[in-house]
């Protein structure tokens, strides 16, 4: 073949190939290790030069599918905990193969006025999922690192035109450096969209009381009558280690009484509102003037997904609007232009994912797989507390389990190195799939059970699997 021309006719064999895998392929996740290395030859089948005459699209996608399906690493399987990542619900998955068969161009309502509309209506039911005001202005990105980007251009403008200047048309020339302040619990992610924004990751400042993290209120507070309000706090609602939250309600206390910007990162801790058991977590959200999130974590949405809302949708506008380019179409009414409230312009419609899965579980479905999860992660906590060997290190807040390899007779000094190569032998294994980590000075497992498949058995797998791999370590 040398022309996809040649093969109009054969779009659906080639889908058809894709979804007569995708039966065997998910039924059998649940018993798949999440990684076989063995697979990794499998690998070598991408390789090679070039073809100058292509194969075709079925025998192309038959490749692709029978070494995607033996070499991928199964994350969306329910015993991938080793990052905070969720899977594909059925109707997300669906929704998504919906998306590439539509292959929309999302960003102007003249181009696609359905997924404009699906934008608008999936960014109603978030708020509303969430406990946002409807007030709040939002936008769909590919991830909670670029909706951060988003919200902290708004929080840049903001700030910028407290200085009077409009940052998006005349750049941060000659302004003294925007004050970022947060906890010890801030993620990497903000740091990055601070870096991309050009207001320089090592800016922000972190103000906690202890070796967690915890925030400083009296610092804090200090330093913000210091900036004369001219400033942005970074809430952190679920920390990636331990799953602990910074107390929202009271940053909005001093964001409010300062005049300061209120940004909060709910990457996957703004699900905490839908539980009744958690929802004091997120009290205060409703509070900011700009939250993140991420679809494809707690959402169980396909990658990419993310969401950015922003208190007053004007400076979305501001921030990313006013192009001035001829060709481009004025927003009329509810006739959104959502690429110029954020920062792609070319845009897949990744809200009909969204949309499907919503639409298909609805708030008593999402509420039910949250506090499946809780349940499950409270469950895992237990069966380290009551393992000789396992140390529980913090209090199981939400789908985070922090803890450690500790068995009788081993020094401290030398508990990081061995929970690192137990933590390597974990990932090689792959029956389960949790690395380590960092916290509070120490090596440590912090596996997060939020996959829509996920169930206290897979946990129960963990722990077993672990204290296998450990009795054949040389302590």
């Amino acid at each position: 073949m040398s022309d996809p021309l040649d093969e109009r006719d054969m779009a659906a064999r080639a889908l058809g190939l894709v979804a007569e895998a995708a039966g065997p392929y998910l039924d059998g996740l649940a018993e798949r290790p999440v990684h076989d290395r063995a697979m990794d030859v499998l690998l070598d089948e991408l390789d090679g030069p070039l073809p100058e005459r292509g194969d075709g699209s079925p025998a192309a996608v038959e490749r692709l599918v029978r070494v995607g399906t033996g070499a991928a690493t199964h994350s969306s399987g329910p015993r991938f905990f080793h990052f905070v990542v969720g899977g594909s619900t059925p109707a997300a998955m669906a929704g998504d193969w919906t998306a590439s068969l539509l292959d929309q161009a999302a960003g102007l309502w003249l181009t696609s006025p359905l997924a404009a509309r699906a934008e608008t209506v999936v960014l109603r039911w978030l708020k509303e999922l969430f406990g946002l005001p409807a007030s709040f202005g939002g936008v769909l990105t590919p991830s909670a690192t670029l909706a951060h980007v988003t919200g902290l251009a708004c929080a840049r403008q903001w700030w910028a035109g407290r200085h009077g200047v409009d940052a998006a048309s005349q750049g941060l020339a000659g302004l003294p450096a925007m004050p970022v302040l947060s906890s010890g619990l801030v993620h990497v992610s903000t740091r990055k969209a601070l870096q991309i924004l050009g207001c320089g990751r090592d800016t922000l400042r972190v103000f906690a009381r202890d070796d967690a993290g915890r925030v400083d209120l009296a610092a804090m507070d200090a330093a913000l009558a210091e900036a004369g309000g001219r400033a942005v706090v970074v809430a952190n609602l679920g920390e990636v280690n331990a799953g602990d939250s910074d107390p929202i309600g009271e940053l909005a206390d001093l964001a409010e009484r300062h005049g300061a910007w209120l940004h909060v990162d709910g990457a996957f801790g703004l699900f905490a509102a839908l539980s009744p058991r958690t929802a004091d977590l997120a009290r205060g959200v409703e509070r900011a003037d700009s939250v993140t999130a991420d679809g494809h974590k707690w959402l169980n949405v396909p990658y990419e997904s993310g969401f950015s809302f922003v208190r007053d949708p004007r400076v979305l506008s501001e921030a990313f609007g006013a192009w001035g380019a001829a060709y481009l179409p004025e927003e009329d009414g509810d006739r959104v232009n959502y690429n110029m409230l954020g920062p792609e312009s070319s845009r897949r419609a990744r809200a009909l994912p969204i949309w499907a899965t919503l639409r298909a579980y609805g708030r008593d479905g999402y509420r039910a797989m949250v506090e499946r999860h809780l349940d499950v992660a409270a469950h895992l906590g237990a069966l380290v507390e009551a393992a000789p060997d396992l140390e529980l290190l913090a209090p199981v807040r939400l789908c985070v389990v922090c803890f450690r390899y500790r068995p009788a007779g081993v020094p401290e000094e030398r508990l990081d190195e061995l929970n690192a190569r137990l933590g390597e032998a974990l990932l090689g294994d792959g029956r389960v799939y949790a690395g380590t980590s960092r916290y509070r000075g120490m090596t440590v497992f912090r596996p997060a059970p939020l996959n829509w498949r996920t169930t206290k058995a897979d946990v129960e797998r963990l722990v077993e699997v672990l204290r296998e791999l450990a009795a054949t370590l040389d302590l």
